[in-house]
């Protein structure tokens, strides 16, 4: 099988490395890749949203199945020109992608499907949008409708800020064409858990939890980010939990579109606020997330090329799962000022400690200890032979361990070993999950 992978990031980065370990892959296209991609796959220069070129190299190179990493492909319709063209792809259609790219539409198929969620309200001028805000008080949320790079959220605790964020989406044009509608939600409280589910329109079968780290800096503060760690699975919340995502909101989701003639194939992502026995759906994401995909796949047990090919041809029954009853966690290395303004080309260093020149005594604790370490390039390029910095996410370093604890450490010290001028990165990373491990806490959900 040939696979052509589109994306350039860290999450790309894991999937194709996945897909390398496939026994039914021969081949491996990556557009437009990066320099760890780059090492087992072979670089199209192409860009992710140059779809008439994407389907034209496809067919060309005779691609059985083209795998979509980020979201701005997916709302260009890349699945919609690749099946008019009779080329097999894993994603969901333009109109399918919408769960991820109008939340005013996601929030209005969970209204219809009976998905619980935050009470909400859309608003396309900011003065009815802040008269809103105004007969109301209390924390609130304030979302910008489109893509915004996962940073488009802001919880607000009190009128004050909503009215900023809504100034900021609307007037400031903070996120661009993002911010021409704006959702006012309740806030909810409780803790935030990311499901993933393969889906084939009909059908779906999970493929595990996760939690996420948005906010730039430790403990949940400063702005948000495009993810700065996660770690899979969430000990806290186990089969109960899975058995009630599935039942209460995957299916009634699927259900729903397929009532709208626009079934959704894919990968859904659900990021879910627990609160006691309460589950609400915050959003639906309609890719796999970054840094949780990370993760999923150090766990993954199962072909990878043979899971998304069943789910592209609507046999999702058929899709053998087997995760890793490990734990992994995944850190993100990311440059000085992100998620702001920050420098590119920064020399990268220490790399060659993990990918073969480990000191002897960490490899036989790590060996000993069943750890696997696997660095994920995000944002790196080749300089005159040098790597270095090219985004604002760097690296992803990821840990698999038999317990939380023990990926946790051997993450962090092989993140330790990596270095570049305005390196950063959240040193928090699974410490909810460690608190309830040693508190004795559970879900019951």
């Amino acid at each position: 099988m040939k696979v052509l992978v589109i994306g350039k990031g860290g999450r790309e980065h894991s999937l194709v490395w996945r897909l390398h370990q496939s026994q039914t892959v021969q081949k491996i296209f990556c557009a437009s890749g990066n320099p760890g991609i780059d090492q087992i796959a072979q670089a199209v220069p192409i860009a992710p949203t140059d779809v008439a070129a994407l389907v034209e190299f496809a067919k060309s190179n005779a691609v059985d199945l083209t795998v979509v990493g980020p979201e701005d492909p997916l709302a260009a319709g890349i699945v919609d020109r690749f099946t008019h063209a009779g080329l097999k792809i894993f994603g969901p259609t333009a109109a399918a992608a919408q769960l991820e790219t109008s939340k005013s539409f996601a929030k209005t198929i969970m209204r219809e499907a009976g998905v619980p969620t935050a009470g909400f309200a859309a608003f396309d001028d900011a003065e009815s949008a802040r008269r809103y805000v105004k007969a109301r008080t209390g924390p609130m949320v304030v979302k910008a409708d489109g893509l915004a790079l996962g940073k488009g959220v802001v919880i607000c605790h009190d009128a004050k800020a909503a009215l900023d964020a809504i100034d900021d989406a609307m007037e400031r044009r903070r996120f661009g064409a993002a911010g021409n509608r704006v959702i006012v939600e309740e806030f909810l409280s409780g803790e935030e858990v990311s499901f993933f589910a393969l889906c084939d329109g009909e059908n779906a079968i999970p493929l595990g939890t996760f939690q996420d780290h948005k906010a730039v800096f430790d403990d949940d503060r400063g702005p948000n980010t495009g993810g700065m760690g996660a770690y899979s699975p969430v000990p806290q919340f186990g089969p109960e939990l899975e058995a009630r995502v599935m039942r209460e909101v995957v299916a009634p989701t699927l259900a729903a579109m397929n009532a709208r003639g626009n079934p959704f194939r894919g990968l859904l992502f659900v990021g879910l606020m627990i609160d006691g026995e309460r589950i609400n759906v915050l959003e639906f994401n309609v890719r796999f997330g970054d840094p949780e995909c990370e993760a999923l796949m150090m766990r993954l047990d199962s072909d990878l090329a043979q899971n998304l090919l069943a789910a592209a041809d609507g046999k999702v029954a058929n899709a053998a799962i087997r995760l890793s009853p490990r734990s992994s966690v995944a850190i993100v290395l990311a440059s000085g000022g992100y998620p702001g303004d920050y420098k590119k080309g920064i020399a990268i260093s220490g790399l060659d400690r993990l990918e073969g020149n480990l000191p002897s005594d960490i490899k036989i604790k790590w060996a000993m200890r069943r750890i696997r370490v696997k660095v994920f390039h995000a944002g790196t390029a080749m300089r005159d032979g040098q790597l270095v910095t090219d985004g604002g996410r760097v690296l992803t370093v990821t840990a698999m361990a038999p317990e939380l604890a023990t990926a946790v450490d051997a993450a962090y010290q092989a993140a330790e070993m990596i270095e570049f001028e305005g390196r950063h990165f959240r040193r928090d990373i699974a410490r909810r999950a460690l608190v309830h491990a040693t508190s004795g806490g559970a879900g019951s959900v």
